[in-house]
């Protein structure tokens, strides 16, 4: 490490881009000065409902590939346990920096919480505290009219790449607590995706080669999505690839495809990327409304659901409703920590709708269950499943229905239900219509037809009343995508999906 004065000294403190790559943060630190490279974990944040050791699993292995990084350039990782403005205080003591820099983050309200804090510390001792961004989302925009258009010039600017040389600095690191000592309970996850830079290239290059052949055909799926979908989101989640790294190795992946000739291939690429422009739309509606992590977008529906039947959450949350296909998608979530969108969207609907559960309630167990949690995406998701947002089209998903369609062989729910691993092809769907075959798999726990037109009734017949009328406009005004969908051809405009999928199949 290189001796400097104090006034130099520069601290970058890592967060949810835990890659040298495309990391502006990092490029303005080093140009600046002598660099301290920090990661605080908060004890507090770790505590939330929404996390879990899954989620810490995948932290820690980022952390080792992001110190290996710094290694290589000579830099050490100062890592920190502790409440954010008070590491951050005694790494000043201890560097005399006088400026901090972190991306600008979107995350959930305990970090918005934190960063407020941060900024009034900073604002009361003099410490500059930047924030470049690094994703696709504005901080404070006044309209969504130009959001796109943002976004694509951000999208396709240059990469900022890891300085050739930066002087370093150190100070003293705490060893890196046990999951149990942050208060995280065993959460035994065999199929969890690894983390960290170097799997994150390996996947990402495997998908752009060789899988993404078959995405636009097999994301709905269980059966095939799991080799089909890009499996990038925890990366993104964590930021051990940055998302416009992705996007332009996309585009340039294209290229070479049409130079090849192969336009079914590109097609594919091209829904991808459509998929990379709503991943930040979506994070998007949670900066300018953070409110949305609890409350539902649209006040008419603060009376809708209010009760949480204990019995029925615990049941969908174990995956043990009677219905096959939920149970199947919510057990192999629990075994690898991710599903595609479809089932997703399917789980949330049955919760919300089937079992009039309020999204409150069951938002919290997905969010932990997800390696590739990003709160900006699933609070507004869980309430377009849910029917809350208002301005979404109800999709209240048939169960039965989305079966036979997503899994027509019944292999998928063979795997994970094994129960009915003996159940013959023609009840595999609705295996209650031959009781003596289910091996102990338990009845459904609601007529499927009557509570899906129940919840039909009591959703239509809301947006049907001035009070659900009244907001629209607002709303509209405030979350609603702006974006046409652009000719085919244009690789880099993203492309509106279509009604059955969203954001999520990454």
């Amino acid at each position: 490490m290189h001796n400097t004065t104090p006034s130099q000294a520069q601290i970058l403190w890592f967060k949810r881009d835990l890659s040298l790559h495309d990391h502006p943060a990092l490029s303005s630190a080093a140009a600046a000065g002598p660099v301290l490279p920090l990661y605080i974990i908060e004890p507090s944040l770790w505590r939330g409902a929404d996390a879990s050791a899954r989620h810490y699993a995948f932290l820690i292995e980022s952390l080792h590939d992001l110190r290996a990084s710094l290694a290589k350039r000579g830099l050490t990782l100062t890592l920190r346990v502790g409440e954010a403005v008070s590491v951050l205080a005694d790494v000043v003591s201890i560097t005399g920096a006088k400026a901090l820099w972190s991306h600008q983050e979107t995350w959930n309200m305990a970090s918005f919480q934190r960063d407020k804090a941060v900024a009034a510390w900073a604002r009361s001792t003099g410490l500059q505290w930047h924030q470049p961004r690094r994703i696709g989302v504005l901080r404070g925009p006044k309209s969504r009219d130009d959001w796109a258009d943002a976004w694509q010039m951000f999208m396709q600017s240059p990469l900022a790449k890891p300085p050739d040389q930066i002087t370093g600095l150190s100070a003293p690191s705490d060893p890196i607590p046990r999951p149990n000592q942050l208060g995280l309970l065993e959460d035994p996850c065999p199929g969890r995706q690894r983390g960290g830079r170097r799997a994150a290239i390996q996947i990402l290059d495997a998908f752009l080669h060789n899988r993404s052949r078959a995405y636009r055909f097999g994301m709905s799926s269980p059966v095939t999505a799991f080799d089909s979908c890009a499996r990038l989101s925890p990366h993104l989640a964590f930021g051990t690839l940055s998302m416009r790294e992705v996007l332009q190795a996309t585009q340039r992946r294209q290229i070479a495809l049409r130079s090849d000739g192969d336009t079914n291939w590109d097609k594919s690429l091209s829904s991808f990327i459509s998929r990379l422009h709503w991943h930040c739309h979506f994070i998007q509606k949670l900066e300018d409304d953070p409110r949305i992590e609890f409350q539902n977008m649209h006040p008419a529906y603060d009376r809708l659901r209010q009760d949480t039947d204990a019995t029925r959450l615990a049941a969908w949350a174990e995956g043990r409703t009677g219905f096959p296909l939920i149970d199947a998608t919510m057990r192999a979530l629990i075994h690898t920590g991710w599903m595609n969108f479809r089932m997703r969207a399917m789980l949330v609907s049955f919760a919300s709708n089937h079992l009039w559960l309020p999204w409150q309630s069951t938002a919290p167990h997905l969010a932990r269950l997800f390696t590739d949690y990003e709160p900006g995406i699933h609070y507004p998701q869980m309430q377009m499943q849910s029917g809350t947002t208002g301005m979404n089209t109800l999709r209240i998903y048939n169960p039965i229905k989305q079966s036979m369609d997503q899994d027509p062989h019944g292999r998928f729910i063979r795997q994970w239900v094994p129960e009915l691993r003996d159940m013959p092809l023609g009840a595999i769907h609705t295996p209650w219509k031959l009781p003596e075959a289910m091996n102990g798999y338990p009845m459904p726990m609601v007529d499927e037809a009557a509570a899906r037109k129940a919840a039909q009734e009591r959703l239509y017949g809301l947006r049907k009343t001035k009070a659900h009328k009244a907001p629209m406009g607002a709303l509209i005004d405030k979350h609603a995508s702006r974006k046409k969908p652009p000719r085919r051809r244009r690789v880099a405009a993203p492309k509106k999906p279509d009604q059955g999928q969203g954001v999520l199949d990454l």
